[in-house]
């Protein structure tokens, strides 16, 4: 089974706290990560692109000059793509870039980011309560004492709306970001190279992963029929 060490200011690493099976050994299922990743991305993205066509831009009522007798290109109107100050052919226009990620992929890209930083050991437990108060050289030196900070940079912490003190005393160090559990996405998951999470978010954050249900009329793998 899968576990963490416990970080505090008293003894950093003092205990080890299990994690859940269900949620941090899975196997890594590189596709469904790739596509939540994808879907997670181009959530985030505006789309606010806008282009003005030959019909939004205004002018060009009148034919510039006559259509035969001028020796020049015969034209209809001066607000044409190929004219100075023209509309833009094909141009971007306001978009969304949302596609749907069945909720089963969903869970199992979360517990396959989970499963990753948990076979790696890059994982630790936060305690929270040991924040009454935000103090960022507090936060400073437990990641220090974590003896990761070198080589596992940058850092995501995962708290729950309630623990404040600790979200204030680790926002403002470097390469270290604060996220609340219910907005942690696989993007988040894999762009940190260790995660440090409270006992409460860890709760939460694994109710989220779930576990996976199997199918009716499938074998398990001892080979015995389900029932049996």
């Amino acid at each position: 089974m899968p576990d963490a060490p416990v970080l505090s200011s008293e003894s950093a690493a003092a205990r080890r706290v299990a994690l859940p099976e269900e949620a941090f050994g899975a196997r890594f299922a590189e596709a469904l990560v790739h596509q939540s990743v994808r879907a997670e991305q181009a959530a985030r993205r505006r789309g606010t692109a806008s282009t003005k066509n030959r019909a939004a831009v205004s002018g060009g009522g009148a034919k510039p000059w006559r259509q035969k007798g001028t020796g020049r290109a015969r034209a209809g109107s001066s607000r044409s793509p190929i004219w100075t100050g023209g509309g833009v052919a094909f141009g971007p226009q306001p978009r969304s870039y949302t596609f749907k990620v069945n909720r089963k992929e969903q869970r199992a890209a979360l517990r396959s980011a989970l499963s990753l930083h948990a076979s790696r050991g890059s994982i630790a437990i936060l305690d929270a309560a040991a924040f009454s108060a935000p103090k960022t050289r507090q936060a400073s030196e437990l990641i220090e004492d974590w003896e990761l900070a070198t080589g596992t940079l940058p850092v995501l912490v995962v708290v729950v709306a309630e623990e404040s003190a600790a979200a204030l005393s680790f926002r403002n160090l470097a390469r270290v970001s604060v996220l609340v559990a219910d907005s942690v996405g696989v993007t988040d998951l894999l762009g940190a190279a260790a995660v440090l999470i409270s006992e409460v978010a860890l709760e939460q954050l694994s109710a989220r992963a779930g576990a996976p249900r199997g199918r009716r009329g499938i074998r398990p793998p001892t080979g015995e029929r389900v029932g049996s």
